[in-house]
């Protein structure tokens, strides 16, 4: 009797904005648990300590998937257990691999996790590092602003599973501190923001130095044209896997949209619904960093506990301030797109778009960031008149008109206005300054006040007298002849009846 397992025969090659074939459903249920993908004894010891009892979709049809090594395009939004979705099965596959040497040589990495921001790979580090604690698989993270020096000492120890962002990973490559030759897993997470923040030739350098053969993971929020082109460029008869309706927030978020006066009112705005609405913590998103830093140090004058994080903040920086929203002491974590991508905060009640997003996509991740795991969230947006395009784009990509709500707030002066108004009121509490009538009235007052206080001796008040001649200088010589030659004879002044100097 033939106990072969039958393999499905693979689907032709994915065309260019062709849709992948989609994964069999696999809507978790009470039969489907962690143990029914067939997973090790050390991995489901670490899922059951970390508190994982059922998987959410995405796992429950990622998992089989890349267990049986298939090429995957997967589209999930955040918050839907993807980063265990993949990690799971790479770290079953590559427990054949592991070892208990600590030679270096023995741990050469197997796969490798490329993400598009610090934020983003320090998290799914911490995630891959979590699951793999009771096997001997090593992990590491690469990612720029910091010190490359204690990186390069850890890949000097080697490891199975690297987790990079592109840029550091091109400059470790470069300096030949690792080497990707044995590498049978590649994994691109957030594709999408990769694509915007202009990753794309690095990615293409990075492929360029894998093995060919391999397996290849991506995930994305979503599915833009631009996505499946690069998913055709290196995913082989790919799996598509998406457990969510396409560009669609979860149902459990409220969203409403509040409409200000202008932008001046949006910080007061933001101010008031936090308390009216009692949030306790919240991600407030701004389009820029220079934005970001400036409303947060105007909400902290407002008496709310901000704090911002973006790009131009230090490594140092940034981590200290995820760790104090995460320990509930800033209750306000402003932030941009690019520097929040990546946060994984647990049951995050609010999120608030103080400035609407270029990109109707951006909508959907920053609102992703609550209402998780079925959870109730809370999404508000505030719009001027000058937001009504970028507001038409977000409910056209949804598919869905977006309540709208008018807000009228008691806008507090700005900054620039406060100054004016202290300078305004300095100017006023000096005292007048006399006109130039008033000046000239004074003058001889002045002048007579000023000389009869001051002691003047009476020699120089005396008129200008021409000096007498001196006693027997009556009947001058007289002049001498000019000379003819030589230095002129050099004249001499009498002064107050003095005589001349004799040569």
């Amino acid at each position: 009797m033939n106990t072969t397992p039958s393999v499905a025969q693979e689907p032709p090659p994915l065309q260019p904005g062709e849709p992948a074939p989609a994964a069999p459903s696999a809507e978790p249920g009470p039969a489907i648990t962690f143990q029914s993908f067939g997973l090790a004894e050390p991995i489901l010891r670490a899922v059951h300590e970390l508190g994982y009892r059922e998987p959410t979709p995405i796992q429950a049809q990622a998992i089989p998937v890349v267990l049986q090594g298939h090429d995957v395009m997967g589209a999930a939004q955040t918050g839907t257990g993807k980063t265990a979705g993949f990690a799971l099965p790479i770290l079953q596959r590559l427990l054949q691999h592991a070892n208990a040497s600590a030679s270096p040589a023995r741990h050469p990495v197997r796969a490798l996790i490329l993400a598009p921001t610090r934020e983003l790979a320090d998290q799914i580090y911490v995630n891959v590092r979590e699951y793999a604690r009771h096997s001997h698989l090593r992990s590491a993270v690469v990612f720029g602003g910091v010190d490359i020096a204690p990186q390069i000492a850890a890949l000097r120890q080697g490891c199975e599973v690297l987790i990079a962002t592109p840029g550091r990973l091109l400059d470790h490559l470069g300096q030949r501190t690792v080497t990707l030759a044995q590498a049978e897993i590649l994994v691109l997470d957030e594709a999408d923001r990769m694509l915007d923040m202009g990753f794309l030739p690095d990615i293409q350098r990075i492929i360029n130095t894998l093995p060919t053969k391999r397996q290849n993971l991506m995930f994305s929020a979503t599915f833009s044209e631009d996505i499946r082109k690069l998913a055709a460029s290196f995913l082989k008869n790919p799996i598509s896997i998406e457990v969510a309706r396409r560009n669609a927030a979860a149902d459990t978020v409220e969203q409403v949209v509040y409409r200000v006066a202008d932008t001046e009112s949006k910080r007061a705005a933001v101010a008031q619904l936090v308390r009216d609405r009692a949030i306790s913590q919240v991600i407030v998103f701004t389009n820029t960093k220079i934005g970001a830093s400036r409303l947060a140090r105007q909400l902290e004058r407002d008496g709310l506990n901000a704090s911002a994080i973006h790009g131009d903040k230090s490594q140092q920086e940034r981590l200290a301030t995820l760790e104090g929203f995460k320990k509930g002491e800033v209750s306000v974590l402003v932030a941009t797109d690019v520097a929040a991508r990546g946060l994984d905060i647990a049951e995050l009640p609010a999120v608030i778009n103080y400035d609407l997003p270029y990109s109707p996509e951006d909508y959907v991740h920053r609102i992703g960031r609550t209402g998780r795991a079925g959870a109730s969230g809370l999404a508000l947006s505030l719009m001027t008149g000058d937001d009504e395009r970028l507001h038409q784009d977000i409910e056209k990509l949804l598919k869905r008109k977006l309540e709208v709500r008018t807000l009228v707030v008691d806008r507090p002066a700005s900054d620039d206005t406060e100054r004016a108004g202290r300078h305004q009121r300095d100017f006023d509490d000096r005292p007048p300054r006399r006109g130039r009538d008033d000046r000239v009235a004074r003058s001889p007052d002045r002048r007579a006040s000023t000389a009869a206080t001051v002691n003047v001796d009476p020699f120089f008040l005396k008129p200008y007298e021409p000096a007498l001649p001196a006693a027997g200088a009556a009947e001058a010589p007289p002049p001498a002849p000019a000379r003819t030659g030589g230095r002129p004879a050099r004249r001499v002044a009498v002064l107050l009846g003095g005589e001349p100097l004799k040569r």
